[in-house]
């Protein structure tokens, strides 16, 4: 039996996730993901597929987050008619967050058309629309974690606990002809951090031949997630004290839902005021935080004592939920103090960039970043203490404080990803590192060469190899 994995997305970067399986005479996609970067090129990756999409029988979706899913209405729209399989709480999330990502990208469209007409250009078309999503969702298929299914025939998976995101899995594979052992191989997806919160620890990688593993952080060192909530406290009652607000950009699925869940614990611990206003404010995290209720099944132990002594993890009596334009517009006025959480989570677009702009010039306020801040956005700036900021064309000068937290990262760093891949050590024949930055990648190789993996290969983009039983 001859069969190859072929890398064409996330390579040597950390964005547009997307990996296959060949054998037994199917194409069968690991994740397909926007690629999300400078407009010209990631406008031709996002409109490029390794083969024609009707030639791919399935989709093995690892989790919700945009660079991994974001693609697949594009595939659908090209012509893929197969199942995409995928966890329970993942269908959910990538539902809303698709239809989210069409919106987005039917609004660019509109934009730049204008500009085009003006200039005497033809239109453009976007990457997709509303009804693109709407036939890929018909498409999902939720499997449970843990239960192996058959994706063709002749190649079965299952879904294992990543503890990235919710719903989040590493996907294992088994390839088979009958005739010969079967090759497994291992997708990691991306992996949490052990002892996150809300969501269970990553689960053992399954033993395999191949692993396909994310280097996001595989040089970094992340703070530890324990002390967080205590930190959090302290700015939190500083800032109050002064009758200032806290604001706070995150991303609408998964940190948003993370910051409620440590805040209603902090309330009902009594080392914050029952007094203060939770203010979430995007209308994508009123939908996700929904879904995450709707998924009790996969909180961790603790979180599911406190969903059960509370009612919800998510609701307390000052927490505010808002949707509405209008009722946001309304917070620019309403005097401090007050926490508000916004998207997006690197102050690129969206609401909180009306909070930024409204609060960012008081001293009594905090900035606080609680996630990882690409070059050349406004949370980077912010981040690296610049003494004045451009909102909407204007400049602003930086008077309230900013605070960084790097302890709720949900991606695992080096020495994690390092002890979840060790027991694979001997068995793997071969490990391929994606989703990383090339120094990144390159650490992490190094690092597992000097602990006992025998092969570690960076593929570059379109490259494919061989694999054996």
């Amino acid at each position: 039996m001859r069969a190859w994995l072929r890398f064409f997305g996330a390579t040597r970067e950390v964005t547009g996730s997307m990996h296959l399986i060949e054998a037994n005479g199917h194409t069968i996609a690991m994740d397909c993901g926007l690629h999300q970067g400078r407009r010209a090129e990631s406008n031709e990756k996002n409109r490029s597929f390794p083969c024609a999409p009707d030639k791919i029988s399935a989709v093995l979706l690892s989790h919700a987050h945009i660079d991994h899913c974001g693609k697949l209405p594009r595939l659908v729209r090209e012509g893929f008619n197969g199942p995409i399989y995928v966890t329970p709480p993942t269908r959910d999330l990538t539902e809303i967050l698709l239809y989210d990502s069409a919106h987005i990208q039917q609004e660019d469209t509109a934009y730049w058309n204008k500009k085009r007409v003006k200039h005497g250009d033809a239109p453009i078309e976007p990457l997709y629309t509303s009804l693109d999503v709407e036939q890929t969702v018909a498409l999902m298929q939720p499997r449970p974690l843990g239960e192996p299914f058959e994706v063709v025939r002749g190649v079965r998976a299952s879904f294992h606990e990543a503890g990235h995101m919710l719903g989040s899995a590493c996907i294992h594979t088994r390839v088979s002809n009958g005739s010969r052992n079967p090759i497994t191989v291992t997708y990691t997806g991306d992996l949490g951090r052990p002892g996150m919160a809300i969501l269970e620890d990553p689960a053992p990688l399954p033993l395999c031949d191949y692993l396909i593993c994310e280097s996001t952080y595989g040089g970094r060192e992340s703070d530890d997630p324990e002390p967080m909530p205590d930190k959090l406290a302290r700015i939190i009652n500083e800032t109050i004290e002064h009758g200032g607000k806290v604001i706070i950009p995150a991303f609408a699925v998964g940190r948003t839902q993370v910051i409620v869940y440590h805040l209603h614990q902090l309330f009902h611990r009594g080392k914050i005021s029952r007094h203060v206003p939770i203010i979430v404010d995007s209308p994508l995290a009123v939908r996700a935080t929904e879904i995450f209720k709707k998924h009790p099944e996969a909180f961790d132990k603790e979180a599911t004592e406190f969903n059960h002594a509370t009612g919800s993890i998510f609701d307390c009596s000052t927490c505010e939920y808002v949707e509405n334009v209008e009722r946001s517009k309304a917070l620019h006025d309403r005097p401090g103090p007050m926490i508000i959480i916004s998207a997006s989570g690197m102050c690129e677009v969206g609401r909180i960039l009306h909070h930024l702009k409204n609060n960012i010039e008081d001293p009594k306020n905090t900035i606080l970043i609680v996630g990882y801040q690409a070059e050349n956005t406004l949370g980077r700036r912010l981040v690296d203490k610049a003494k004045h900021v451009r909102i909407f064309g204007e400049m602003y000068q930086v008077r309230a404080r900013v605070k960084t937290f790097n302890g709720f990262s949900s991606h695992a760093d080096a020495e994690e990803l390092l002890a979840m891949t060790l027991p694979l050590a001997k068995q793997a024949r071969k490990i391929f590192l994606v989703h990383g930055e090339i120094a990144q990648s390159q650490t992490l190789a190094g690092t597992m060469r000097e602990r006992g993996f025998k092969e570690v290969v960076i593929p570059q983009r379109d490259q494919s190899f061989e694999i054996y039983s």
